[in-house]
């Protein structure tokens, strides 16, 4: 697993890379923050919504390809208000999901 924490602005404020978890997950794990944060919407819940037809389509092509819409990305949220977000990637959907979900609890 690779996992990334912005902050409030959508800035890459960590990012951990389990031993031989894939190096092009780095990327996916700090671009699912982003639009985590970006958006302020979990990444599972955008993809849903951006499929052809539906009022996001097309969204990924936007912010210069730094759109994920595939599950691993979640708000963090401190008294009601989203100050970052947090990204994984390495896993399946349902396990990037899982993780970050539970970095979000942690949170």
């Amino acid at each position: 697993m690779n996992i990334a924490v912005v902050d409030q602005g959508g800035n890459l404020v960590a990012h951990v890379r389990m031993d031989g978890a894939w190096i092009g997950s780095i990327d996916i794990s700090i671009k699912k923050a982003y639009t985590s944060r970006a958006f302020d919407i979990a990444t599972k819940d955008l993809a849903t919504h951006s499929q052809s037809g539906d009022q996001f389509f097309g969204i990924h092509a936007s912010n210069n390809g730094r759109i994920m819409i595939f599950a691993g990305g979640i708000p963090l949220a401190k008294d009601g208000k989203v100050v970052g977000a947090i990204g994984v990637s390495g896993g399946s959907g349902e396990q990037d999901h899982a993780v970050a979900e539970a970095g979000a609890a942690a949170f």
